[in-house]
């Protein structure tokens, strides 16, 4: 068995260059055939067990052994190879950074490898758009009407658009979240929409619309009026339960500027009763980002000093279980300042076992592996600072092949 692996390899290396997606594949078939034809391990392993090795590969090896010949491109893309796939070993969690603040254009990260790849997400318009991801499916609505959405796979390119969602067209706030069952690849959307009351500072409508996939149609769940708390940009859907960060407008006396609401999306919530999920950070943030990790919620904020908490001293990473946060870790101080310039709010996001977070002025990536309670640099990201203003933010996603929207 090691012998055919590492034969699989070999193959699999002297094709390098072959880009991720799999618009490359009838490229490079013909000659690939070629190469391989003289090879006779090729005609000796049946293709059960050449299937079986090909699905223990990181998905960007997936991607070029398709490239190999013919008969592997069959195999990588049958229905039954995804299928099996899905079942093997799972597949770290890539994250896409974008490299312009105006156009969606940027680099991919495959921590396995510790390469970047240059990948064109379909459908996106600007890199200003709201994004969320699960399972290998990432969702994507414009950032002006707000009903604009997408959801794809931007590994296999397939895109579908989703009706427009109901509630106000041009909300102050809005928060997207995708959750997808793997068992029955169906998945739902949710999107929380905050609007001020007018000439009222103090009180803000909030919606919260949901889409099913397999019904196809949207559902208006909850509409309330929140006093002295208004809705933001972060939720995240985890095992059954919206969570959605809220914050403080002035007025109420409040200790934090953030609070964190879950909203039970198999239960529900009566109306007038949805503060009373009220959960308080662990301590004043600069910014919270919220993650789901194996079905487990997680924060990373920005831990705001004590004087004058809008400027940030550190950043820390919390898990939440039942009502109460648990300290995970707090980025070590040389990391922190191995950022630069770091401003009191940033991109992160994770899923699986890891944590990617990254300032807003520069190309650096550093990853936290959540199990293993690690900080590592990226590999460099290939895109130089070119201009002062220029800013990064980014995503993480599941790189996956079975999954389409």
């Amino acid at each position: 068995m090691e012998e055919e692996i590492s034969w699989v390899s070999h193959c699999i290396d002297n094709i390098d260059s072959c880009p991720v997606g799999f618009d490359s594949f009838s490229e490079l078939n013909e000659e690939a055939d070629r190469e391989v034809s003289a090879v006779s391990m090729d005609i000796v392993l049946p293709d059960d067990l050449l299937e079986r090795i090909l699905s223990y590969l990181p998905i960007a090896s997936t991607f070029r052994a398709g490239c190999v010949c013919k008969r592997w491109h069959e195999i990588v893309t049958s229905k039954r190879f995804l299928w099996n796939n899905s079942h093997a070993l799972l597949q770290k969690p890539w994250y896409f950074m974008f490299t312009s603040s105006d156009d969606p254009t940027g680099y991919a990260y495959d921590p396995i490898l510790r390469k970047w790849y240059g990948i064109d997400l379909p459908c996106i318009e600007k890199s200003n758009w709201f994004i969320a991801s699960s399972s290998g499916l990432v969702c994507f609505m414009d950032n002006d009407s707000r009903s604009e959405l997408y959801v794809c796979n931007p590994i296999t390119k397939c895109c579908k658009g989703l009706d427009e969602p109901p509630g106000p067209k041009f909300p102050d706030y809005s928060a997207l979240a995708v959750s997808v069952n793997r068992a029955t690849r169906s998945y739902n959307v949710s999107i929380i929409k905050s609007k001020q009351v007018p000439e009222n500072f103090f009180q803000w409508d909030l919606s919260i619309h949901l889409y099913d996939s397999e019904t196809q149609e949207w559902l208006t769940d909850l509409t309330e009026v929140l006093t002295g708390w208004r809705a933001g940009d972060e939720s995240v859907i985890c095992d059954g339960v919206l969570y959605f960060l809220i914050y403080s407008i002035g007025g109420g006396g409040h200790d934090h500027r953030h609070g964190l609401i879950m909203y039970n999306l198999r239960s529900r919530s009566p109306y007038g009763l949805l503060m009373r999920s009220f959960v308080p950070v662990p301590c004043s943030l600069t910014c919270g980002r919220l993650m789901n990790l194996n079905e487990k919620l997680v924060m990373v904020g920005g831990i705001g000093k004590h004087d004058r908490p809008g400027i940030i001293k550190g950043i820390g990473i919390w898990l939440l279980k039942g009502r109460d946060w648990q300290e995970i870790a707090r980025m070590p101080h040389k990391y922190f300042q191995g950022f630069g310039e770091f401003d009191d709010v940033f991109a992160s996001s994770g899923t699986g076992d890891l944590i990617y977070i990254q300032s807003y002025g520069a190309p650096m990536l550093l990853v936290f592996d959540f199990d293993q309670k690690q900080w590592k640099w990226s590999q460099k990201c290939p895109v130089i600072k070119r201009f002062p203003l220029q800013l990064f933010t980014g995503f993480c996603f599941e790189p996956r092949l079975e999954i389409a929207p």
